[in-house]
């Protein structure tokens, strides 16, 4: 059984000027979500700005995030580190607080090899009972995770149950899919290809975009699930513009802007991430106006 099908929103973290996470913003973007037909929300990813909170905000943010939802919809810890110790760690917290999964990014910075790759996730694994997700996003980590490696962990381990995968590769995930055996639950990482990894078996998303465009997102991949391919295919093309402007400077910085632009109040971002520049603005205010957003 999947943990969610359809489109998990990697929620942003709000922040106060201060810098300090912002609670209560948190909690109405949560409750924003729910409203508006997200099918799970993942925490403290990359998009929620894991990597410079620290250890005790990142479980507090979990812990807060889980007691909010109150299981009205799954939710999906990030849980990961270039550090397996302390991989093991945040997943074991995580854990005790109710999560519905966990999702372990690839080791960044360190370059481990395909066998250590193994052995990093393995070992999480077998920390926690929760099912977890892989996440693959070589762009950003500077480490690619095979399709063997991929199939062999979620066939090996009993609670490594599939991918969000973002390398934009889709070659490589036609041949971990291929390799698959239907073992392997599929998640797209990239809003841009929602639709071409789930004509590959795809299950989902796990979205930047359903920060500011719940619904809309969850009907990209209800559309696809329901058999109308078709009309899946024109909500995704209807929202390449938006998805574009939402990455024309690194994530998490023009979804912050978009939420503000929206009046939803996600706050300034943590150095070394900066507010968006001045001359991109105007790009992400047309795509969002041409989305109906604002």
């Amino acid at each position: 059984m999947a943990i969610f099908k359809g489109a998990g929103v990697a929620i942003v973290t709000p922040m106060k000027a201060n810098g300090d996470v912002n609670f209560e913003k948190f909690q109405e973007l949560i409750e924003f979500q729910i409203k508006e037909g997200v099918d799970c929300i993942v925490v403290c990813g990359t998009t929620g700005e894991a990597s410079t909170l620290t250890h005790e905000e990142h479980l507090e943010t979990i812990k807060f995030c889980v007691d909010v939802v109150a299981g009205r919809v799954p939710v999906i810890a990030g849980s990961g580190s270039n550090c397996t110790e302390t991989a093991i760690y945040l997943s074991t917290e995580a854990e005790k607080y109710g999560v519905d999964g966990l999702l372990l990014v690839t080791p960044y910075y360190n370059k481990a090899t395909q066998n250590g790759l193994y052995k990093h996730f393995k070992a999480i694994a077998d920390s926690v009972k929760v099912p977890i997700l892989l996440y693959n996003v070589p762009g950003r980590t500077g480490c690619n995770l095979a399709p063997e490696t991929i199939v062999k962990l979620c066939t090996e381990v009993d609670n490594i149950v599939g991918i969000k995968e973002a390398s934009g590769n889709i070659a490589q995930i036609a041949k971990m899919m291929a390799l698959a055996n239907g073992k392997v639950d599929l998640y797209s990482g990239n809003d841009d290809q929602i639709i071409p990894l789930m004509s590959l078996g795809g299950l989902g998303v796990i979205s930047v975009l359903a920060n500011v465009a719940p619904k809309q997102t969850h009907d990209i991949c209800q559309a696809f699930l329901d058999g109308d391919a078709m009309g899946a295919c024109k909500l995704q093309l209807e929202a390449m513009e938006l998805c574009n402007a939402l990455f024309c400077e690194v994530n998490p910085i023009p979804v912050k802007m978009a939420l503000n632009l929206m009046g939803m109040e996600a706050g300034t971002l943590r150095m070394p991430l900066t507010d968006m520049e001045e001359t991109n603005i105007p790009k992400l205010e047309k795509a969002m106006k041409n989305y109906g957003l604002i």
